[in-house]
């Protein structure tokens, strides 16, 4: 544990911090990929996909052409088409026996997760702190996987996919201005601390008392203190 962790560990756990939490939980935000899975858990999901499968490769490679005419405008288009290959046939109860059986899947490879970042969503559980995972990851897939650690308790706010006439499609991505969106919509206006190792969620972010950037490079912490204009909790979580 580095110098900061430590630091970090000692506020958390200090007297002053247990007769506040006593008073009021204090609400904590944990993003998901990066923070407490090393990757992202619903790439590695649509990559598993393709890996089993003959003809879905085959079909994203015919729209190789359109992909790469559509990336230059927008990264998101593309992305979507690729998943709407994955899910392709597959519907709404099948997708979610397909899903936890992924999550089990990963529960098993204890190196897959960051274990310093789920010791320290445990502390702000065991500190009596509301936790909230605000993810980009889909829905069902985060749940499967927390539960399958054994994190009970937890509010999780994610990445939805919906039915569609050929299968299961994206519906919301929960990222950027999303997840403030999301918050808002479930009823939480501010919060107390947010953990994230990326840039695209300084509006979750802002609005935290105390900002914690997980495996951040020098230059992301500065472009995330720049963005927020002031100064931040930098870590190293293995």
């Amino acid at each position: 544990m580095s110098s900061v962790d430590a630091t970090l560990v000692a506020e958390l756990d200090s007297p002053d911090v247990e007769k506040m939490d006593a008073a009021t939980a204090r609400i904590v935000l944990f993003d998901f990929d990066g923070v407490l899975i090393h990757g992202d858990a619903f790439y590695l999901f649509i990559r598993q996909r393709y890996l089993s499968s003959l003809w879905r490769p085959l079909l994203a490679l015919l729209c190789a052409p359109l992909l790469l005419v559509l990336l230059p405008f927008s990264r998101r288009l593309p992305v979507r088409i690729l998943v709407r290959i994955a899910w392709l046939g597959v519907g709404e109860k099948r997708y979610q026996v397909m899903a936890l059986d992924f999550a089990a899947t990963l529960a098993r490879r204890p190196r897959q997760f960051c274990r310093d970042g789920l010791h320290a969503l445990r502390r702000h559980q065991a500190a009596g702190d509301r936790v909230i995972v605000v993810t980009g990851c889909e829905q069902v897939l985060v749940n499967g996987i927390l539960q399958q650690l054994g994190l009970t308790n937890l509010e999780v706010l994610a990445s939805q996919l919906r039915p569609g006439w050929f299968g299961m499609r994206p519906y919301r991505h929960n990222v950027g201005k999303r997840k403030v969106q999301q918050l808002a919509q479930y009823g939480v206006a501010e919060w107390q601390v947010a953990y994230s190792d990326s840039l695209q969620d300084v509006p979750m972010l802002k609005p935290a008392t105390q900002v914690v950037l997980v495996n951040g490079t020098p230059s992301l912490c500065k472009k995330v203190e720049k963005a927020l204009g002031r100064s931040i909790t930098r870590v190293e979580w293995f």
